[in-house]
Order: structure tokens, then C-alpha cells, then sequence
């Protein structure tokens, strides 16, 4: 296409004008953390209490803002560092405008554009083939088919889809929303997030919440309107959103979007992408984590160590150059031979295969300078040339079992060396791709080894340290591989990897998927895996209970990445490796996965933290509803006090806590572990609050500030003790956090403006002692209750374990 024609296409919309997925619009983000239902109730009660007043019962309002404002804040900065990595991490198809072929984005692809294609490109539109030389197109993550699609001309490709051999180009006839995979996102029948069991957890948890609120919630305010006298009904109303407001757990939800947005910042540092945003929960929860070798486990370079002669007098490494030369796409076996061995003069290329990873192999026909007679029928042959189809690939694949070769092959892979084949024959690469000649055909047109090429792969300089720190977390590690079995197990032993001595060739595995997940269960190292196998073996662990993470960097990885829990892919990999996985590791960089697994336990393990706090307060607050409905009292606090029992025993702490580090290991059951705590925390602090709220009613005898004073010094006693024990175990700022939060509140008791803007003030010396003894007593028996829950609960994870 002309650069007018591309330039009406663009005037009409006729462009690839997909949304990029990395993240929300600003407008979606605002919105997002606005309106919610949170917000909504939040805001009917802060309007009630501004009609009423003072502006002091109105504080909850100014919390809700800055929680807000905070949530859009980080998330704005997540969308930033995602939207940055993604440009970096994006396929750029290669597309031909005025005669030339130029890397472009996807969103710049217009209709009628002529696509270039080969191994490993995702295809990003809809179109037409207009080339094909052996292309072949997967299109399993859309149809379901697991046979690859060999393509010629006027075939149609769908988007989604992606090439694992051959080359081609195609026209694009559906871009945008109208492509197949978009089409199919925007159904969802396809392409969908993974589960997340923290947001699962927190949503069951309000849900619970909803309900437990809107009974309580409705006996109050008739109890309130019922005990007010018509001359205070606004101290009445005052009181009744006072028991409303602490019953919301407004600072759940936007802690642990916070949360997941600093962490999503913190890995774009490091850079990795973070596809989808419960990806870093995910991988903290894997316990069995899936290695492709190359690329993973070694560096994608490669370097040739040897050429190992099995014909005399054959042109070997001439051969190597002129298959350099013929493959456009080459992978990193070939580039080490590129590098190796330069093309020679004189060569010609009649006809080419590139290489599949289900073939094993690729292949040329070459014209030989030599001094031969031409084989009449044969194109392309000057005088005095000859002919001759030579093929590189896997021994195993070219040979049959028990050839002679076979055994210097596995001498050599006993060794970490990763060994190919150079095999020449008369037949035509043609016929060969129809199936290789039979080991008893005519010797005219059998394969005849002419060279084995041994090329030395370079491990990883952090792999050791990030499988010893995967063993050390209790994750078991799987090496999945499709090169020589032996070879695989020698890189495994170089690693001091567990089972390495033990690899099994994958050609020998059962198809029953029982007899499957038993050898995969038990095996550590596999060789010789083919891509639907790669697929099996997931989905065999998976059957098995495992969470699974799956690491890779070319196609043949793409179909265990997209049935794996958690797909990770190298940024130099294949786009439609890169297109499929959850997490992206720009950089290439395996020592980058323990970071994400802490980034995944920080978030789990801290949301569990302020989680207890919330759900302490939400129960505390309705059980407190329900006490002062049954005895038909005002209810104790004003919105001012609960404020500011909220903020300094759980708002400010939790913004702290949610943020910190923390190393303890993802566990089930987020649900249960955090009602554990909560229900009986809530329990005592109600009991303990409504116990010294009717002693102070005793000793006071309608003095309701001073009632109201000494319940809230219970109160905010014993949701400290409750914060003591969250915040444990012990750092230097985790004690200091608590010091000042007890200090604060101090502050408010003694300082005289404090006193008269929060109406708080201890009278006397009979009812505040005696609010900080009952305080003291619900505090060590919430101690001692949650020693025993804790031992129970660790005993249950245990035999879960087990």
C-alpha cells in the first residue's frame, strides 16, 4: 500500500483500533474509585450528618476523600509504569507500505495492509494469504483444533491465532473490533483474567457484611429516633450514623487495589510486565513452577563447539552456511551456525522448509558447485552443478531407534551439549516433507548422516540461586524441555537441580491422563517434549491439585502458557509467546521471578493483616448496634469518636502494614483465617466497650460526654491490643507504629482543644480506671483465645498440608 492509500484508511477508520488491555483510561480509574457502593452509602450518611451537624461529626467525609484520591493516585502511577513496559513489550508486526517492509504497532495496522509473517508471530488482524512458503498457523486458542493449519494463498488467518513454521504474508481484510479476537474478548468466551482468592475473599466478605449491616443498621436508627426526645433529635441522628458509619469497611477494598498497584510500580522497576494485575498473587500461591530449558534455564546465545564429521570429504560446513542464508527466521541454534559458519559462493537455494517444532527439522534442496553431471528435470543448476536435499534437526527425529549415530548423539548429551544432525538425500524436499523415507527404502533416496553439529549452551548465571530460593519456598520445580533427554538432565545436574539424574524422554510417556499425572508427580526433568505435551504435563499437575506456573520463550511453549495458572514469558521470546502469559520479563531476566513471588506474599499476607482490623471493627460496630437496640440506650459514640478510634487503631496502621514487607508463605483459606480473628476480636471489644459504657451510665448519671469518654477509651484500648497482635511478629517500626498511634490518642485526652473538638474528656478518676481494667481483661483474653485458634489453625494447615 501507498502512503495516501494507508492515509484515506486512517480518515475513515478503518485502523486496528483495539484497546490496549495493560490497563484502565484515567477516566475509567476516576470513576472506578469514585462511584462505588462504598462511597455511595458513605456519602448519603455524610450528608445527613452535615445537615445536622458540626463539621467535627462530619470528619468520616474528609477520610473517604483522601482514601479516594489515594486509590486514583496509585493506580494512575500503575497505569503509567504498565502502559510504558507495554509499549516496550508490544509485538510490532512487519508490514509492507511502498514497497518496503517496516515494524509497526498492532494499532497502526489498517485495512487492505500486507502483513509479513513467521515463526512465532502472533497474527494481530484478520486477512487473506497472498504468500506462503510452508506456513503453518495454530490456531488452537480459538478453535480448539491442536493440529497446526498448513496456510496457502486465499486462505483466510484469524487474529488470536499465530504462526509456528513457515513464512508468508497475508492481507488484512477485519481490523479493530471487527477482527476475531476481539470480537471473542469482548464476549468473553475466550481470553479471561485469572481468579484472583484475595479479590474472591474480600467480595464474599462484604457480601457478608451487606448483610449483617442492613438489619443491624435498620433496628438502629429506630432505636435512636425512638430514645431521642423531639426536643435533641439531631444529637439522636448524630448517634445513629455514628453506629452506621464504622459497620463499612471503606479502607478494604482501597488498600488492596493500592496494593496490587505499588506492587505492579515496584516490578516495573525490575522491569517486568504485569499482563494482569492478580498475576502477582498468583505466582506467590504456585507450588509447582514449570521451566522451559532454552531460554530459561540457559541464555538464548548459543555457541557451535564442534562439527563432528560422519562422511569424509562431505561440504559440511558449506552445507551449515547456505541453510544460514535460507531461513529467515532463524531460531537460536541456527543463529550460533550463522555466527559459525558464513555462507559460501557459488550456492543456490532451489527450494527451503524452515523449521517446526513438530517436524523437529528444517531443510533446503541445494545446487552444489561441484563436478557432477545436473540431474536433468532440476531447476536452477548451471553447468557442472549438482543437487541434493539436506536436512538439520533433531538425531532422533531424522534416524530411527537404534541407529549407530544415536549413541555418540546421547554421548554428547550426557554432557549438557545440545547435538543436531546434518543428513543429506536425493530425494526432493518435497517428498521428504510428505514423510521421511523409510529406513529399509532405496538407498537413492534414504537419509544418509553426514554430520553431527554440537553446539554448547551457556547457563544462566542466576538460575542456580533462583532454584535454590524456589526449593527453599516449598516450590517444586519441573524442567520441561523438547531438547535430548540426557542433555536436558546434564543441564539439570549442572544446576544441582533435584532428579536430575532420573530424566524421562517424553516420547515414552502414556496418553492415559492418570497414568500421566503419576509420572508427573514424580519426575523432575523432561526431555523431548512436544508442545501438546507441554500442555498434557500442566494439565496433568493441575488435575493433581497444583498451582502451576508455566515459564517459556518460544511457540512451542504458547499452549502450556495459556493453560497454566500463571503464564510467564521471556521479553525476547516469540509475541505469541509474549501475547499469552500473565507476567513478562522484559529483560530476559529469570532472577527476576523470586521478586514477584515476594511482591505476591507482601500483598497476600499484608491485605490478610488489615483485613483482620476491618472485619474487627465492621463486627464490633453491629454487635454494638444490636446491644444498644436490646437495652434501649443512645448509642454510645458520635461519628467525631469513631473517627477517630478508626484512624489511629486502624487506618493509618493499615496503610502501613498493607505497604511493608512481608516473606510469610501464600496459604488457602483467606476467608476463614481472617473471620478467625475478627469474630472473636469484635466480640470482646463490643462486650468490653458496652460494659464500661453502662458503668459509665451508672457512675455519671446522664452526664453523656463523660459516658461517651470513658467507652471510647475502652473501646480504642482494646482495638490497639487487637493492632499489637496484627502487627507481630515484631520490627523496631512496627512497635514504633503502635507507640504512636497509644501516644496520639493520649495527645487527644490531654491537650484542651483536642478535648473540646473530638468532646472527649475523662471526669473523675473511678470510671476511666475502670474503662482501662475491662479494656486490660478483654485484651488478654483475646490473647489467649487467639493462642488457642492459632494452634488449632496451625495444626489444621498442617494435616491440609499433608
Amino acid at each position: 500500500m501507498t502512503a495516501a492509500q494507508v492515509a484515506e484508511r486512517v480518515a475513515a477508520g478503518q485502523v486496528n483500533d483495539v484497546p490496549v488491555r495493560s490497563s484502565r483510561s484515567i477516566g475509567e480509574i476516576i470513576r472506578g474509585n469514585l462511584f462505588t457502593r462504598i462511597n455511595a452509602i458513605m456519602g448519603a450518611l455524610f450528608v445527613i450528618i452535615m445537615a445536622v451537624g458540626p463539621v467535627q461529626d462530619a470528619l468520616f467525609g474528609g477520610v473517604i476523600l483522601a482514601n479516594t484520591l489515594i486509590g486514583v493516585i496509585q493506580e494512575v502511577r500503575a497505569k503509567r509504569t504498565l502502559d510504558q513496559l507495554a509499549i516496550v513489550g508490544e509485538s510490532r508486526p512487519m508490514v509492507r507500505r511502498d514497497g518496503v517492509a517496516a515494524s509497526l504497532t498492532a494499532e497502526q495496522i489498517v485495512l487492505d495492509d500486507l502483513i509479513e509473517l513467521g515463526p512465532g508471530d502472533k497474527i494481530a488482524v484478520d486477512g487473506v494469504v497472498a504468500e506462503a512458503a510452508d506456513l503453518e498457523v495454530d490456531e488452537s486458542l480459538l478453535t480448539g483444533e491442536a493440529d497446526p493449519v498448513l496456510k496457502r494463498p486465499g486462505d483466510t488467518v484469524m487474529s488470536g491465532s499465530f504462526v509456528v513454521a513457515g513464512a508468508g504474508a497475508f492481507s488484512a481484510t477485519r481490523v479493530g473490533r471487527d477482527a476475531y479476537a476481539a470480537r471473542l474478548a469482548e464476549e468473553a468466551s475466550k481470553f479471561t483474567l485469572i481468579s484472583s482468592e484475595l479479590r474472591g475473599g474480600i467480595n464474599t466478605i462484604l457480601k457478608f457484611v451487606t448483610y449483617a449491616i442492613i438489619p443491624a443498621g435498620i433496628a438502629l436508627i429506630i432505636s435512636q429516633l425512638t430514645v431521642g426526645n423531639d426536643d435533641d433529635m439531631a444529637e439522636a441522628i448524630r448517634r445513629m450514623v455514628a453506629g452506621l458509619v464504622p459497620m463499612v469497611p471503606e479502607g478494604l477494598v482501597l488498600l488492596t487495589s493500592v496494593a496490587f498497584a505499588v506492587g505492579v510500580v515496584r516490578l516495573g522497576k525490575k522491569r517486568c510486565l504485569v499482563q494482569e494485575l492478580p498475576a502477582i498473587e498468583g505466582l506467590a500461591r504456585v507450588d509447582v513452577v514449570c521451566l522451559d530449558k532454552t531460554g530459561t534455564l540457559t541464555e538464548t546465545a548459543m555457541d557451535v563447539s564442534e562439527v563432528r564429521l560422519l562422511a569424509q570429504d562431505a561440504p559440511a560446513e558449506a552445507v551449515l552456511g547456505v541453510l544460514g542464508t535460507a531461513d529467515d527466521r532463524p531460531n537460536a541454534s541456527m543463529q550460533a551456525i550463522i555466527d559459525a559458519y558464513p555462507a559460501p559462493e557459488g550456492w543456490e537455494v532451489l527450494d527451503s522448509s524452515p523449521f517446526s517444532s513438530a517436524r523437529r527439522w528444517s531443510g533446503a534442496m541445494l545446487a552444489e558447485p561441484g563436478s557432477a553431471e545436473p540431474v536433468p528435470g532440476q531447476p536452477g543448476q548451471g553447468a557442472g552443478a549438482r543437487t541434493a536435499t539436506w536436512l538439520l534437526g533433531a538425531p532422533d527425529a531424522l534416524l530411527p531407534p537404534g541407529h549407530p549415530v544415536l549413541t555418540e548423539v546421547d554421548e554428547h548429551g550426557a554432557a549438557g551439549l545440545r547435538v543436531l544432525l546434518l543428513v543429506r538425500t536425493a530425494a526432493t524436499l518435497r517428498s521428504v516433507m510428505e514423510g521421511l523415507p523409510d529406513p529399509a527404502a532405496d538407498a537413492a533416496d534414504a537419509l544418509e548422516p553426514i554430520a553431527l553439529v554440537v553446539i554448547e549452551q551457556r547457563i544462566r548465571k542466576e538460575a542456580p540461586a533462583t532454584l535454590r530460593y524456589f526449593a527453599e519456598q516449598g516450590v517444586q520445580a519441573k524442567i520441561i524441555s523438547g531438547d535430548n533427554a540426557l542433555s536436558v538432565g546434564a543441564v539439570a545436574r549442572g544446576l544441582g537441580f533435584p532428579g536430575a539424574e532420573h530424566p524421562v524422554d517424553a516420547r515414552t510417556l502414556p496418553e492415559d491422563p492418570e497414568e500421566l499425572a503419576d509420572i508427573a508427580e514424580r519426575t523432575s526433568v523432561f526431555g523431548r517434549v512436544g508442545p501438546q505435551q507441554k500442555r498434557a504435563l500442566v494439565q496433568a499437575l493441575q488435575s493433581r491439585g497444583h498451582t502451576v506456573a508455566m515459564t517459556g520463550d518460544g511457540v512451542n511453549d504458547v499452549l502450556a502458557l495459556k493453560d497454566s495458572d500463571i503464564g510467564v514469558a521471556m521479553g525476547a521470546g516469540s509475541p505469541a509467546t509474549r501475547s499469552v502469559a500473565q507476567l513478562v520479563l522484559l529483560d530476559n531476566n529469570f532472577s527476576v521471578l523470586p521478586s514477584v513471588v515476594a511482591e505476591g506474599r507482601r500483598v497476600i499476607g499484608n491485605i490478610e493483616r488489615v483485613a483482620n482490623l476491618f472485619l474487627t471493627k465492621t463486627v464490633y460496630s453491629v454487635l454494638l448496634a444490636i446491644m444498644v437496640v436490646i437495652a434501649q440506650v443512645p448509642y454510645p459514640f458520635l461519628p467525631r469518636h469513631l473517627t477517630l478510634v478508626g484512624s489511629l487503631s486502624i487506618g493509618i496502621p493499615a496503610f502501613f502494614l498493607a505497604l511493608a514487607p512481608n516473606a510469610e508463605r501464600a496459604r488457602t483459606g483467606f476467608v476463614r483465617r481472617v473471620l478467625r480473628f475478627a469474630l472473636p476480636a469484635g466480640l470482646l471489644a463490643a462486650v468490653a466497650t458496652f460494659a464500661a459504657y453502662l458503668y459509665a451510665r451508672h457512675v455519671y448519671d446522664g452526664n453523656l460526654e463523660a459516658e461517651t469518654s470513658a467507652a471510647t477509651l475502652t473501646l480504642f484500648l482494646v482495638a490497639l491490643w487487637a493492632l499489637a497482635i496484627i502487627a507481630r511478629p515484631y520490627t523496631w517500626w512496627r512497635i514504633a507504629l503502635v507507640l504512636t498511634m497509644g501516644a496520639a490518642f493520649a495527645v487527644v485526652l490531654v491537650v484542651p482543644f483536642a478535648q473540646e473538638f473530638f468532646q472527649l474528656e475523662l471526669v473523675g478518676v473511678r470510671a476511666p480506671w475502670t474503662s482501662v481494667a475491662i479494656a486490660a481483661g478483654a485484651g488478654l483474653l483475646l490473647e489467649v483465645t487467639w493462642a488457642v485458634l492459632r494452634r488449632r489453625t496451625t495444626k489444621t494447615d498442617a494435616l491440609i498440608g499433608a
